[in-house]
């Protein structure tokens, strides 16, 4: 079935932002579809996740390459809470060139779940295959945008595997990932944290508030400072948000914009040097009780250091936080931070896109010159010894 792509909930996008202005702005509305998928596959889906989740050994691998590497980051605490099992996040690069540092165990059971927007990335394939050279009972749940890419088409027939496809829209035809990250992000969770993760019935309604005028006004007014450079900071799962955060950034400006991305705690070893009068900071706070007090530390050592309004918090409730510099994601108060980083990155997306525009970068193709490709190019796999 062909559905038709649904209009961006952001104002018109000037020439060069076309798409990732609408793929920004379509997510809200992808998601509540995203959600449907999970649902309507339920029986197959558990059929095939339930014998490997029964087993208390098993293994599970979030895997995937830059963006598609920090969804399994994100995702990795809750789905380790929710499955009572070992989850891991670890690259498709990181596999590809350490493969047997990642496969220690040849006998450990292992579900390998690969996230890949086009599943045409050298590295996609290659994960999988060394996964199943190196391991004696491997099987694979991939989460990906394009039914017709490599990975896709690799493993639909096969009974080790299922393939979770997004809407058709989600495959993002700008250059950087947005509604793919997300649309992969939450139908992981959906698939096997088996409505434990608290807060993600309520993205949709949360990220469309972000979306909305006033919270574009107050991106416009972060990012309308002639800031240079920007550091992303979170803890636990938020910090694999905060280095999609600053990927997306260097993405979108085409790397005419620095940025940085750390612990609340690590940031003070050494990386806090990257500050300057014309930095802006973003911090995303956890709703986790012990967790949140760091991020709340460094937010008012970062505020006190920085001209004021450059130092911001994306939180689902104040707590601490003052109203005129807190960018609140509403109905996520409680909310578990895998849930909370769903309309957060939306959050950074729009810093992104906004900074791209302000400094003449054309976000849909940042790198017109091909320096920089959309789906990596140049990789050579080379045969595991």
């Amino acid at each position: 079935m062909t559905t038709t792509p649904e209009t961006s909930d952001l104002p018109a996008a000037p020439p060069g932002a076309a798409h990732t202005s609408r793929e920004i702005g379509q997510q809200p509305r992808l998601w509540r579809r995203m959600a449907e998928r999970v649902e309507a596959g339920g029986t197959e889906l558990r059929a095939f996740l339930s014998p490997l989740l029964a087993d208390p050994s098993l293994r599970i691998v979030l895997t995937g390459a830059g963006t598609s590497a920090f969804a399994g980051g994100i995702a990795a605490p809750a789905l380790a809470a929710a499955t009572g099992r070992t989850v891991e996040a670890v690259a498709t690069t990181d596999i590809v060139a350490t493969p047997h540092a990642c496969f220690p165990d040849r006998d450990r059971p292992t579900l390998l779940v690969s996230f890949a927007r086009s599943g045409n990335s050298p590295e996609s394939t290659a994960a999988t295959a060394l996964a199943e050279q190196l391991l004696d009972h491997c099987a694979h749940l991939l989460v990906t945008c394009n039914a017709d890419g490599a990975l896709a088409l690799a493993h639909r027939e096969r009974a080790d595997s299922y393939v979770l496809l997004t809407p058709p829209e989600a495959e993002d035809q700008g250059f950087a990932m947005t509604s793919s990250l997300t649309c992969m992000l939450l139908g992981a969770l959906g698939a096997l944290g088996a409505g434990e993760v608290r807060g993600l019935g309520g993205v949709a309604e949360s990220a469309e508030a972000v979306l909305g005028e006033a919270s574009v006004r107050q991106v416009a007014a972060l990012t309308g400072r002639g800031l240079d450079r920007f550091v992303y900071l979170g803890s636990g799962p938020l910090k694999a948000l905060a280095n999609e955060s600053a990927l997306k950034l260097l993405e979108l400006t085409g790397g005419a914009v620095s940025a940085l991305a750390d612990s609340s705690l690590g940031f003070r070893h050494g990386p806090k040097a990257f500050l300057t009068p014309r930095t802006g900071v973003v911090v995303f706070v956890s709703n986790d009780p012990y967790t949140r007090r760091y991020d709340l530390d460094i937010f008012a050592e970062l505020s006190a250091a920085l001209p004021t309004g450059q130092v911001i918090a994306v939180a689902g409730r104040l707590d601490g936080l003052p109203a005129a510099h807190t960018w609140l994601l509403p109905g996520m108060a409680e909310a578990e931070d895998a849930a909370l980083a769903l309309p957060a990155v939306v959050c950074a997306q729009l810093v992104a896109l906004h900074t791209s525009l302000a400094y003449g970068v054309t976000p849909d193709n940042p790198f017109p010159d091909g320096e920089v490709n959309r789906v990596v190019q140049g990789v050579t796999v080379h045969p595991l010894p």
